[in-house]
């Protein structure tokens, strides 16, 4: 599958990038996540389905403020977790309310309670 964007209000979310354009390597290590290869593998995740992430972004500077992801289990049920930088829980629980919509009717898979 391909990576989906999702308009969530305030923010917007789309997949994490580490190009010529937008780096979300800095970003990331602010939240504690430096591994080198942590962008490709969440862009590989989206191609064999293991994974879903979102980088959940300032809409006028794309600047990562939180990231979501979704691991599909094979009982048809979905575990949504994320983090946020300082001072964004208010982005992390917007994005969130939106990635539940999309995980439910796009992915057809029931979230864990929350």
């Amino acid at each position: 599958m391909e990576a989906i964007e999702i308009n969530a209000g305030a923010w917007y979310l789309r997949a994490l990038r580490a190009d010529d354009r937008i780096d979300d390597r800095p970003a990331l290590a602010s939240g504690g996540i430096t591994d080198p290869g942590y962008v490709a593998r969440r862009s590989a995740q989206w191609g064999d389905e293991s994974h879903f992430s979102w980088a959940v972004c300032e809409p006028t500077t794309a600047e990562l403020v939180a990231e979501i992801g979704v691991t599909p289990r094979p009982d048809g049920t979905a575990l949504i977790d994320g983090w946020a930088r300082p001072g964004h829980q208010e982005a992390l629980g917007a994005g969130v309310r939106a990635v539940r919509r999309f995980t439910e009717g796009a992915l057809g898979l029931r979230p864990d309670p929350d």
